[in-house]
């Protein structure tokens, strides 16, 4: 590799670290639960933990409302689209829920706050 190359790497590295980004961290499992942490922000939501390669089983649900307004979180199974919990969250406060999931995967948004589904599938 060429030094201008390296150096640009380096630059983007650089550039991404300072900027405050983030790699997500695989989920864990305690006890047979794997918690997940889903912060929402003013029309998204961002996952503490990386969403790829989840498995079928019990999980945790942690969401924090990081808006300066009131939100929503809806959560759904990713097939039938049956309602598992959904509640509102004052600017701040943050609930957990516990959910089975299935093959089907899970799909989450805020009805409150408009946001796009995440979709997320299990293997």
């Amino acid at each position: 590799m060429n030094p201008k190359k390296i150096l640009s790497v380096f630059a983007l590295l650089f550039a991404m670290f300072s900027s405050g980004v983030v790699m997500a961290t695989p989920a864990k499992a305690v006890d047979g639960v794997t918690t997940i942490h889903l912060n929402e922000y003013n029309g998204y939501f961002a996952a503490d933990e990386t969403l790829a390669g989840l498995k079928p089983g019990k999980y945790k649900f942690v969401i924090t409302n990081k808006a300066n307004k009131l939100v929503g979180f809806l959560l759904q199974d990713g097939v039938t689209h049956e309602k598992i919990d959904m509640f509102p969250l004052e600017p701040g406060e943050s609930r957990t829920v516990s959910a089975n999931i299935t093959k089907n995967g899970f799909r989450y948004r805020c009805p409150i706050n408009p946001t796009p589904w995440y979709d997320v599938g299990v293997k």
